[in-house]
């Protein structure tokens, strides 16, 4: 995992744990005082919404715990993990940018490509030049490496 990346799970974390986790406790707190919990609309939803966020505290706990964070500034060369590459989309002449990230902080609106991606794995040991075909649900396409750095 990039170093960005986990300090970004990490900045999640602390905001579930210690700003959303104490407002939803009292969101329980002040439907509870509502009465009836059986037909209670807002405790029902409030629980839920405590489901979620514990679920997510648990999942991000995991990965931060198991994460291996190197940092893609001592990398150079042909594209690795880490690499923020610089594509042309053959097709439409567009100019793309994505980092190759992992799994867990991967965001695709970002330019943060998981590296499991057809993508990213059509990149994975490519230089600067290059041309690569990529399988998308949506057909064959063909983009060109630009350029390739690792910050």
């Amino acid at each position: 995992m990039t170093r960005s990346g986990f300090v970004a799970l990490e900045r999640e974390l602390t905001e579930l744990k210690g700003k959303d986790r104490p407002a939803i406790i009292r969101q329980i707190a002040e439907a509870r005082e509502h009465g009836d919990l059986s037909e209670n609309a807002e405790y029902h939803a409030a629980r839920e919404k405590q489901g979620f966020i514990e679920g997510r505290i648990k999942e991000l706990e995991a990965i931060l715990s198991r994460a291996e964070v190197f940092d893609p500034a001592k990398l150079s060369g042909s594209i690795k993990f880490g690499a923020t590459v610089d594509l042309l989309d053959e097709d439409t002449e567009e100019e793309r940018t994505y980092q190759i990230v992992g799994e867990a902080e991967a965001n695709i609106e970002r330019g943060l490509l998981n590296m499991r991606s057809p993508l990213a794995r059509a990149l994975i040991g490519k230089d600067e030049g290059d041309s690569v075909d990529v399988k998308t649900p949506g057909g064959v396409r063909s983009y060109e490496i630009l350029a390739i750095r690792y910050e």
